[in-house]
């Protein structure tokens, strides 16, 4: 059977050691006088607790049973509703959530953090939560205070849970071309009508309610991506004192059967005139919507961690009780008939691969919300500008990179096993199953790479990207003359240069070959991201120099394995986009 601990230790030298994020608080008003790190050591302690003793359980079990579908009724399995129940009046959905509405205001410091155990404990639980929590913050920014004084407490208590309903059977990226009509109503509110498909949490039995948060057309929206507003579509109208009322005629088709995430309801979702009320402006509901989507797109990337952080802690296990074959410098466990798998240095290989991503990513997730907190929170109308920019930049591939990533470490953990990994009581398998839509869902990363360079690089000539060198320059002339850390300074600096070539190259091919972006994508994000690696690693190794505790010293050889095995990889990356976009585009599509 599987094993989980929730990783504290790290999380807190990231959040501390790296980030020093008690300063930040503090010189932020709006954070100042009730986020501590005492209060967010409780937080972290809770969790952990939570999600080991109660959630984590739940995950093979969950994944087995899967959720059932009958007659137009979604069952979750056995102990999701009691969980679901402990985990709303614990207070978590509502953990980064405004006071006003019933949340404890954390900051996304502190959520991310939380949101990366929860999905390492139980990724299909997690979902569930997770989606109301983002209908709720789309509603907090564009809804008007009736809808989200009746809606947003509830939400955020657990006692009702939320959706986001975009995808249609013949319109998935392109969502311009949608057929869900909203329909004026005399009395101010919609009528909508049309089928969606891939709804996670559509249907399901943990809330008495569901707030489905739905993109459709008026009869006279201009057409394409520029006509669709988005909707509030309750699964029960809501009576005037607040207590559910009539059923809406928006129901479940059915549910799909998945590759993993099992205990996730991922439904065709009908609406059949369901009443239904605008949320934000007429025509603005893309843009309403992609506040959702974004918060999904990070919470994503923390999905890849969480489920490689489990495969780590597992393989890492395995390898030190496995005992196969001898030490190719002779028995280290002589007294015993062969040594640990773990002398084997391609076996280290796989493990620190993992490794090494893990704690990269966890320290670029909080990154991200660093900034994101920033846009958010502070008074600097210059910083929360600036900050907004490198959140624009970044969340693709907090998205993509971290996701393809993660699946490459569950693979890795799975493959430490052995044959032992293909099976089901290992709990390996389940982890590359559940792992491998998180690169698909809210936004394939392909489309995730294309974000990147179409619109945050080549639609403004390289300036989000070469804003952000910048910084990463600052840190390499801090640290390259500190001896210890002199050579990933190095290496660092080497990767910026290449990066900046690469995007110089990417803006003016596109100018002449349009092709060249999307040709690009995935190499460009997959190299970018290798060097947020690099920095990540080069600010967790300056916080860790000169510190004898083991802990430290083992940042500092996890980040010399970063720098000579796997940073590499990002001049291929550089070289395969140099290549152009011709080699692609020359197989006549007969010949496919």
């Amino acid at each position: 059977m599987p094993v989980f601990k929730a990783p504290l230790r790290d999380m807190r030298f990231v959040l501390d050691d790296v980030f020093q994020a008690e300063q930040l608080w503090a010189r932020l008003p709006a954070l100042s006088e009730h986020v501590s790190r005492d209060v967010v050591d409780a937080i972290l302690e809770e969790a952990a607790k939570i999600n080991e003793n109660l959630i984590f359980p739940l995950n093979r079990s969950g994944d087995e049973e899967g959720a059932q579908f009958n007659a137009g009724e979604v069952t979750t399995p056995k102990g999701f509703k009691e969980a679901f129940r402990e985990y709303g009046d614990g207070g978590w959905i509502g953990l980064g959530a405004d006071p006003r509405w019933g949340g404890a205001g954390m900051p996304k410091m502190v959520t991310v953090m939380t949101e990366e155990i929860l999905f390492a404990a139980n990724p299909s639980f997690a979902l569930y939560p997770l989606l109301g929590i983002g209908a709720a913050l789309a509603m907090a920014h564009h809804a008007g205070d009736e809808l989200n004084e009746r809606y947003l407490p509830k939400i955020y208590s657990g006692e009702w849970s939320g959706t986001m309903c975009l995808t249609e059977p013949h319109a998935g990226t392109d969502l311009g071309i949608i057929k869900t009509k909203a329909v004026p109503e005399a009395d101010g509110s919609y009528s909508i009508t049309g089928t969606k498909i891939f709804i996670t949490g559509g249907e399901h039995d943990l809330a008495s309610n569901i707030v489905h948060l739905v993109l459709a057309k008026l009869p006279d929206a201009p057409a394409g991506s520029k006509g669709i507003s988005l909707f509030l579509v309750p699964k029960f109208l809501v009576n005037e004192d607040g207590s559910v009322g009539e059923r809406n005629p928006v129901s479940a088709g059915n549910i799909e059967h998945k590759m993993g995430i099992k205990a996730s309801a991922t439904c065709v979702m009908n609406f059949d005139g369901a009443k239904g009320w605008l949320v934000g402006e007429i025509n603005q509901g893309l843009a309403a919507m992609f506040v959702m989507m974004n918060y999904e797109r990070l919470s994503m990337g923390l999905q890849g961690i969480g489920a490689s952080e489990v495969a780590y802690q597992n393989a890492a296990q395995y390898a030190k009780d496995r005992m196969q074959g001898r030490s190719g410098t002779g028995a280290k466990q002589p007294e015993k008939a062969a040594d640990s798998i773990l002398v084997h240095p391609d076996v280290r290989r796989m493990l620190l691969n993992v490794r090494a991503h893990n704690e990269a990513g966890r320290c670029f997730a909080m990154y991200v919300s660093k900034y994101l907190d920033l846009a958010k929170y502070s008074e600097d109308e210059a910083e929360k500008a600036a900050a907004a920019d490198r959140v624009a930049l970044m969340t693709p591939v907090a998205k993509a990179f971290l996701t393809d990533k993660a699946f490459e470490a569950c693979v890795e953990a799975q493959q430490v096993f052995g044959g032992h990994g293909f099976i089901r009581e290992w709990g390996m398998e389940q982890l590359v199953r559940d792992t491998r839509i998180a690169q698909i869902y809210e936004g394939t990363n392909g489309v995730q790479a294309m974000d990147l360079v179409g619109r945050k690089l080549v639609r403004n000539r390289g300036a989000y990207v070469y804003e952000y060198l910048d910084e990463v320059r600052a840190l390499i002339a801090q640290t390259q003359s500190t001896p210890e850390l002199a050579t990933f300074a190095k290496a660092t600096a080497d990767a910026v240069e290449r990066i900046a070539e690469v995007t110089a190259w990417i803006t003016d091919a596109a100018a002449r070959n349009a092709d060249e972006v999307n040709a690009a994508a995935v190499d460009f994000l997959h190299a970018f991201g290798l060097l947020t690696y690099a920095h990540m690693w080069l600010m967790m190794a300056q916080a860790s120099v000169d510190k004898n505790d083991g802990f430290y010293q083992d940042k500092l050889v996890v980040a010399r394995f970063f720098f000579s095995r796997m940073l590499p990889q990002l001049y291929s990356r550089v070289d395969s986009i140099n290549a152009g976009s011709d080699v692609l585009m020359e197989l006549q599509p007969a010949s496919f």
